[in-house]
C-alpha cells in the first residue's frame, strides 16, 4: 500500500472518529451527557491528546533523524569515490581496469537506488553492485607500485576503497524502516478516541464537519511525512540523487585519459 493511500485511509478513520462523536450525542442518554460527565470526558480526552503529540513529534522527529543520517552516509560515499578516483588517477595508468570498476559500480547504485521511469527500484543491496565494488577492491591490491610515491598512493587507494566499503554496508543497515508500524497503529487509535470525544462535546453543524476534516487531512499530512522520511530512496521525499550523480561526472571526466 502507497503512503499516500495509508495517509489517506489514517485521516478517513479519525474523520469517522468525530462523526460516530457526534451520532454518539445524539442517541445517548441525557444523564451521560451531564456537565460533569462531559468535563471528565474532556479531561481524559486532553490527556490523550498530550500524549497523541508527545508520540506524533518523536516520531516525526526518529524519520527526520534516519533520513538527514541516511543523506549523511550518501554524501560520504559519493566524496570517497571522487577521492578514490583521483587517486587511482595519480597513480598512473595501471588503474584503468580499476577505475572502470568504481564507473561502474556508481552508474550501477545510481540505476538502483533511482531508476528512470519504468525501471524497477532494486535498492543499495544489489549483489551486483558490491560484487563490482569487491572487484575494483581487488584491481587495487593487485597493482605492483614502483617507487615510494606509488606505494603510497595504492595505500590511500586502499584506505578509500575500505571506507568506500564501510559506506555502503551503512547504508545497507540504515535501509530499513525505523518507525515500527504498531507504534503508528496504537497512535491512529489514541488519535480516533480523542476525535470521538470531540464529537461529543461539539455543537452540530456544517462548521464543526468542516474543521473535523481539516483536522484529519493534517493528520494524514503527518503520517504521510513520518512514511516518506522513513523511506529514504523510495517515494516523494526521497533523498537527492546529485550526490552521487556529481561524483559519476566526476568519474566519467576522467575517463579518457586512462
Amino acid at each position: 500500500m502507497s503512503d499516500i493511500a495509508t495517509s489517506l485511509i489514517v485521516a478517513g478513520c479519525v474523520f469517522a472518529g468525530g462523526l460516530v462523536g457526534l451520532q454518539l450525542h445524539r442517541v445517548l442518554p441525557p444523564h451521560h451527557l451531564a456537565k460533569e460527565t462531559l468535563d471528565v470526558v474532556r479531561l481524559g480526552a486532553g490527556m490523550v491528546s498530550v500524549l497523541a503529540s508527545l508520540v506524533f513529534g518523536l516520531l516525526i522527529a526518529t524519520a527526520k533523524s534516519g533520513s538527514d543520517t541516511a543523506d549523511h552516509a550518501m554524501r560520504a560515499y559519493a566524496a570517497d569515490t571522487i577521492l578514490l578516483d583521483r587517486t587511482l588517477r595519480s597513480y598512473g595508468a595501471e588503474t584503468a581496469a580499476a577505475r572502470a570498476l568504481l564507473r561502474h559500480t556508481t552508474e550501477r547504485t545510481l540505476r538502483d537506488l533511482w531508476p528512470k521511469p519504468g525501471e524497477a527500484f532494486i535498492g543499495i543491496d544489489d549483489p551486483s553492485a558490491g560484487d563490482l565494488l569487491g572487484r575494483a577492491q581487488e584491481a587495487i591490491e593487485l597493482l605492483q607500485p614502483v617507487g615510494p610515491q606509488q606505494t603510497w598512493l595504492r595505500q590511500q587507494a586502499l584506505q578509500h576503497c575500505s571506507s568506500l566499503v564501510r559506506q555502503r554496508w551503512l547504508l545497507i543497515e540504515q535501509a530499513g524502516p525505523n518507525v515500527r508500524p504498531m507504534i503508528l497503529v496504537v497512535l491512529i487509535m489514541w488519535t480516533v478516541a480523542i476525535f470521538v470525544s470531540f464529537g461529543l462535546n461539539a455543537p452540530r453543524n456544517g462548521t464543526v464537519v468542516g474543521a473535523f476534516l481539516i483536522i484529519s487531512l493534517a493528520i494524514g499530512g503527518a503520517v504521510f511525512l513520518i512514511l516518506e522520511m522513513d523511506s529514504q530512496f523510495e517515494g516523494y521525499l526521497r533523498l537527492s540523487e546529485l550526490p552521487l550523480r556529481n561524483a559519476l561526472v566526476q568519474l566519467s571526466s576522467g575517463a579518457g585519459g586512462t
